[in-house]
């Protein structure tokens, strides 16, 4: 049985102060699970035996059998799986010579764990292996927002930089999404540079806006007809990187 202390354990990675205490998070799920395991330490490993006997060689530092009731109190989950495990966050540096060849994503500001998730998701689906984010952006390492990845985590980089030293020395495209700009579907659009997404409620900051050298808008259609005031912007997120895909 899973003693109430390990259980109290698990659980308070819910919180952000206790992730930066310990430098642990929290992820939960089969396939979300095995994702990460080649890619981050694990601390610890609490899965049903049926889990584990499909997985091979397991690496952590505690690992725990563990029977449908005990993964039931120790998870965050409203339907909990097979595993879940307690992975040690990693310390990487930014350097910001990285983006000099590639395409990758600023994250000016996004508040919704779920948003950053998916849009990490997003990041790995299309080939993008570094985000930067604000600051003041959402914890990567929120659990809700560790589930949205759906393992993209594996295989994203994700930095927390003051945005304007990060991108001023860049000397290639740096691109923002506005309501005002200049319609995506009709511009030139690099397979290098930075791709700037602003805050849900108010969009790229002004500071981080002068930054910017090319300003694109995703239309609604059919064009000048009313409609919602914005994208979600992970929805945006989506749209602005199949585009430069496509290109």
């Amino acid at each position: 049985m899973l003693s109430k202390n390990k259980i109290k354990f698990i659980k308070s990675l819910e919180s952000k102060k206790m992730r930066s205490e310990t430098g642990l998070f929290l992820a939960e799920g089969n396939k979300l699970v095995a994702d990460l395991l080649p890619c981050f330490h694990c601390e610890l490993l609490l899965a049903k035996s049926s889990w584990m006997a499909t997985q091979g060689d397991l690496k952590a530092n505690e690992m725990l059998v563990a029977d449908e009731n005990d993964i039931e109190k120790a998870s965050l989950l409203k339907n909990p799986q097979d595993v879940l495990a307690v992975f040690v966050q990693p310390t990487r540096k930014f350097d910001k010579s990285q983006p000099a060849n590639e395409l990758a994503l600023v994250l000016d500001g996004i508040q919704d764990p779920g948003n950053l998730g998916t849009i990490i998701r997003l990041a790995d689906w299309f080939g993008v292996s570094t985000v930067i984010c604000s600051p003041d952006t959402a914890d990567v390492y929120n659990p809700k927002t560790v589930q949205a990845t759906m393992g993209g985590l594996a295989r994203v980089s994700v930095f927390y930089e003051p945005l304007q030293p990060a991108i001023s020395s860049c000397q290639l495209p740096i691109y923002g999404t506005f309501l005002e700009g200049n319609n995506i579907y009709e511009e030139k659009l690099s397979p290098t540079g930075l791709i700037v997404m602003g805050n849900e409620g108010n969009g790229i900051r002004p500071e981080i806006e002068e930054a910017v050298t090319n300003r694109l808008h995703i239309p609604n259609f059919p064009l000048g007809t009313p409609t919602t005031e914005s994208l979600n912007v992970a929805t945006a997120t989506a749209i602005t990187l199949s585009e430069f895909r496509r290109r």
